[in-house]
């Protein structure tokens, strides 16, 4: 699948429908002198911008790695959901606004045969437009045609709010009008809010999901020299460009052209089946199991420090008496402590030995 043709179709299909939206808007709307019909009409104007953010955006993310972005431009598609998700959010604030005076000043709104059916036509106009979006924008994994498509199905709901509104006035002469404008609105602020938090998420850096660390594991752990693996740190660079760091534990007999051959064949695979270009690094495991003891000392120590998520990269250097090993700590707890804790607790029971250990975090979500 070219990834790039079919989000520029997608954006295509969305100008053309909105624009074909302000067009029919702006002629009925000077046509019956309805400011109201006007002003929606370049209310989908913007909607045309959206779709020509996405395709600079996408087209900007696709140029080569230089000297000054190493890791290319990827990341920009994150900034075209994150301008959508503005446009998004400043059409509800707007329109939480209006709302919000129409209940402190209720007027007695009128609407025509006219006005009912432009709203009709923009909610059917405006879900088969949220529709291709999404279905696009799942096609081509592109969070700007996803949001897009959010902002679609939002226009459709306020359009749907008006008819419920005008519904409300023409039957039982009731105006609801700022209520239900004031919850749609909060519903689309909210909305422009997520997407603006899933867009700035991977610009700042989030943990990457646990199928693809799960799938980076399973296929290291497929070379029998690999006993675990021990970490594994992946940054999103933009849709399919992760970059990542693998340490993974080999047996302490291995030469040095074994672990060349070894790690450079993890790596060339990571990027071949998965689109991660990683670095892989090697802790060593013991060949024998005379410190399996020690080793399990130490996981009964762990277990009692509830802070402990893992413990991985144990090794012991009996030439130098020390021992390596790595504890993954939960965010927020205090990483110094428990060190000092685990390692007094390990030195008491083998006094002879020095504890070498290595703090890391959870990367995964």
């Amino acid at each position: 699948m070219d990834r790039e043709r079919e989000i520029i179709k997608g954006s295509i299909i969305g100008i053309a429908g909105n624009l074909l939206l302000v067009g029919f808007k702006l002629a009925v709307g000077f046509a019956s002198h309805s400011i109201a019909i006007v002003l929606d009409g370049v209310n989908n104007a913007t909607d045309v911008l959206s779709s020509i953010v996405t395709i600079v955006g996408t087209k900007l993310a696709q140029r080569r790695p230089d000297k000054h972005h190493p890791f290319g431009y990827g990341r920009i598609e994150y900034l075209t959901s994150a301008t959508i998700a503005v446009i998004i959010l400043a059409a509800g604030i707007v329109s939480l606004r209006e709302s919000a005076v129409k209940i402190i000043h209720p007027g007695t709104p009128s609407y025509s045969a006219i006005a009912i059916t432009v709203i009709v036509v923009a909610i059917i106009a405006k879900i088969g437009l949220g529709i291709v979006f999404k279905r696009y924008g799942d096609k081509a994994d592109c969070e700007a045609l996803i949001a897009s498509g959010i902002d679609s199905n939002y226009d459709a709901v306020l359009s749907a709010g008006t008819l419920v509104v005008a519904f409300a006035q023409d039957i039982w002469g009731v105006n609801i009008d700022g209520i239900v404008g004031l919850i749609i609105s909060l519903v689309v602020c909210k909305a422009g809010i997520d997407v603006l938090r899933d867009a700035v998420g991977p610009i700042i850096g989030v943990p990457e999901s646990r199928e693809l660390v799960e799938r980076v594991e399973r296929y290291a752990l497929s070379f029998p020299e690999v006993r675990g693996v021990c970490d594994v740190v992946l940054d999103d660079f933009g849709p399919h460009r992760t970059l990542g760091l693998i340490r993974v534990e080999v047996p302490d007999d291995l030469t040095a052209r074994q672990v060349g051959v070894l790690t450079r064949r993890i790596a060339q695979g990571l990027e071949e089946r998965l689109g991660v270009i990683s670095s892989v690094s090697i802790c060593t495991e013991n060949t024998t199991g005379a410190f399996a003891p020690m080793r399990t000392a130490l996981e009964r120590i762990v277990a009692t420090e509830p802070d402990v998520l893992q413990m991985h990269g144990f090794y012991v250097d009996d030439a130098a008496k020390v021992c390596y090993f790595d504890l993954v700590i939960d965010f927020g707890a205090d990483s110094a402590t428990i060190k000092r804790t685990v390692v007094s607790a390990m030195e008491r029971e083998y006094p002879g030995f020095r504890f070498d250990v290595q703090i890391d975090a959870d990367y995964e979500r």
